[in-house]
C-alpha cells in the first residue's frame, strides 16, 4: 500500500499518470477480449466448429408468429362412408305417455372406431384323391401365388404391414412384435420379423434394379451421402434422386460408388455439393448454392471487425439472386447469360485468389475451381440451383441411423437399401406404401 498523504505533489502526479496508463492498457485488453467473445459466440450460434461434438447452439430469439393463412371457403372435416348405421328414436312422449309416430332426421353424428381384431388363420388342406379307373392317386399343386411368399406362413398382407411399419414408421423390430401381438394376437419372433424384411428386400430386387435404371436415364439427378455404420464400421449411404425415383446405395466415399451407381451411360446433369467424390465425373455438374451461401453467411460472423467481408458476401449473394431470377425462352441467350454470370463471379473473387491472409481466400478458390458448375441452372431451367432434393431424401435414413445406430450385417444393409429405395420411390410418387408393397409381393 502507498501512503498517499505522505507523497509530494510531483510523486502524486506520477502515480496518477501510471494509473491512467494502466487503465488504458486494461481497456485495450478488454476490447480485444470482447471481439474474441463475439467471434466464439458467432461460431457457437452455428452449432460450433464442424466435427466437434458437444457444442450446443445458442438459443435463437423468439420469432414473431406469421399470420395464419385463411382457409378456403367451405373447408370442413370430410366425412367417411358409413359402414354401419344406428338409428336413435324416442318411443313415447315424456309428457303424455303416448307412442310417438312418424319421424324425420334431425341431425347425424359420425363416430370413427377401430377395434383389435384377431388375425385370420387360414389352413390350406391338400386332399389326395384316387382315379376310379387308373387307380392313381393325385395331389393338387399349391396355388398360393399372391397369397404367401415361398414357404413362409405369413401372408403378403401381414408381410407388407411389417415392412411398412419398419420403413415408413421407423418402428423398432420389438415394437412391431408387440403391436402385432397386442392388436391381432399374432406371436412373431424377432428373428422371424427380420427374416420377413430380408424376404421383401430379396423379392424387390427387380423393382430396385428398375429404379436404378430410371435414375440413370433421368436428365437431372441429385446426389448426396451421409454416414452409416455396418457392424460397427463406418461407411456411407449414397442417394441418387429424381422427382419420381429414390435410389440408395451403401459403400465408401470414393469415386467408385458414383461410377457404379450412375454407370457409363448416364448423360444427365449431376446436382451435388462440392465434395471431392464428384470431381472426377466428366459430365455436366451443378454445384449446390445452398452449401456455398451457408459458408458465406458464416464468414462475416467469424470476422465481424472486417466490413469488407460482409460486403463481398452480400455481393455474391446478390449475384446469385439475379441469376436465379433470370429467365429467357431463347437457349442461346440463356447460355450467354450463364457465361456472363460466371465472369462476374470470377471478377468478385480475383482480388482474393492470391491473398492468403484474406478471409475470402478459401471460398474464392473454391468458386474459381467450380466456376463453370455454378450457373448451369441459368442455361438449363430444368436444373435446380440447390441440392435440397437429395438432402430431403436422406432425412429418414439419418433419423433411422440415430435410432438404431446402423445395421449389423451386409445382408441387413442390403435389405435396408432396397427397402429405402422402394418406399422412398413410392413416397415421392404419392402412392400408398402399404398397398404398393402388397401389390409388389402379389405380382408373379
Amino acid at each position: 500500500m502507498v501512503d498517499v498523504e505522505a507523497l509530494s505533489r510531483e510523486e502524486l502526479v506520477a502515480l496518477v499518470l501510471r494509473q491512467q496508463a494502466l487503465i488504458a492498457e486494461l481497456q485495450a485488453t478488454v476490447a480485444q477480449l470482447q471481439v474474441r467473445v463475439r467471434e466464439l459466440e458467432a461460431r457457437l450460434g452455428k452449432g460450433g466448429p464442424r466435427g466437434m461434438p458437444g457444442h450446443k447452439p445458442t438459443q435463437a430469439p423468439p420469432k414473431t408468429p406469421k399470420p395464419r393463412k385463411p382457409r378456403p371457403h367451405g373447408f370442413a372435416r370430410l366425412r367417411g362412408v358409413p359402414t354401419e348405421r344406428v338409428v336413435h328414436v324416442q318411443e313415447r312422449c315424456p309428457d303424455c305417455g303416448c307412442a310417438l309416430v312418424g319421424g324425420s332426421v334431425q341431425r347425424t353424428r359420425e363416430v370413427i372406431e377401430v377395434e383389435p381384431a384377431p388375425a385370420k388363420v387360414v389352413e390350406h388342406v391338400l386332399l389326395k384323391r384316387t382315379g376310379p379307373l387308373c387307380r392313381k392317386r393325385w395331389v393338387p399343386k399349391e396355388a398360393l401365388g399372391g397369397v404367401v411368399l415361398g414357404q413362409q406362413r405369413l401372408g403378403i398382407g401381414l408381410v407388407s404391414l411389417v415392412a411398412t411399419l419398419r420403413e415408413v414408421g421407423r418402428l423398432p423390430v420389438r415394437t412391431i412384435q408387440w403391436s402385432r401381438k397386442t392388436f391381432h394376437g399374432v406371436r412373431l419372433s424377432v428373428g422371424g420379423l427380420v427374416a420377413v424384411l430380408h424376404r421383401v428386400g430379396w423379392r424387390a430386387k427387380a423393382e430396385v434394379a428398375g429404379i436404378q435404371a430410371r435414375v440413370r436415364a433421368s436428365p437431372v439427378v441429385h446426389a448426396d451421402e451421409t454416414g452409416w455404420r455396418q457392424d460397427g464400421r463406418n461407411g456411407y449411404v449414397w442417394t441418387f434422386s429424381t422427382p419420381t425415383e429414390r435410389s440408395f446405395v451403401y459403400g465408401g466415399r470414393s469415386k467408385g460408388v458414383l461410377d457404379d451407381a450412375l454407370g457409363e451411360e448416364f448423360a444427365g446433369v449431376l446436382v451435388s455439393d462440392c465434395s471431392a467424390a464428384y470431381h472426377h465425373d466428366e459430365g455436366v455438374h451443378q454445384r449446390c448454392w445452398v452449401h456455398l451461401l451457408r459458408d458465406l453467411h458464416e464468414l462475416p460472423e467469424q470476422h465481424p471487425e472486417d466490413a469488407s467481408v460482409a460486403a463481398w458476401a452480400q455481393a455474391v449473394h446478390d449475384l446469385y439472386r439475379e441469376a436465379k431470377a433470370f429467365a429467357s425462352p431463347d437457349a442461346a441467350e440463356r447460355l450467354a447469360a450463364q457465361e456472363r454470370f460466371e465472369e462476374r463471379l470470377l471478377a468478385l473473387c480475383e482480388p482474393f485468389l492470391t491473398d492468403e491472409t484474406a478471409p475470402q481466400a478459401v471460398p474464392c478458390r473454391r468458386i474459381e475451381r467450380h466456376r463453370s458448375e455454378l450457373f448451369v441452372f441459368v442455361a438449363q431451367p430444368a436444373v435446380p440451383p440447390d441440392n435440397n432434393a437429395a438432402e430431403r431424401s436422406l432425412r429418414h435414413l439419418v433419423i433411422s441411423r440415430k435410432i438404431s445406430g446402423g445395421t449389423r450385417s451386409e445382408q441387413g444393409t442390403a435389405t435396408k437399401m432396397a427397402l429405402a429405395s422402394l418406399f422412398g420411390t413410392w413416397h415421392v410418387q404419392g402412392r400408398n406404401a402399404y398397398l404398393a408393397c402388397r401389390q409388389l409381393l402379389a405380382s408373379p
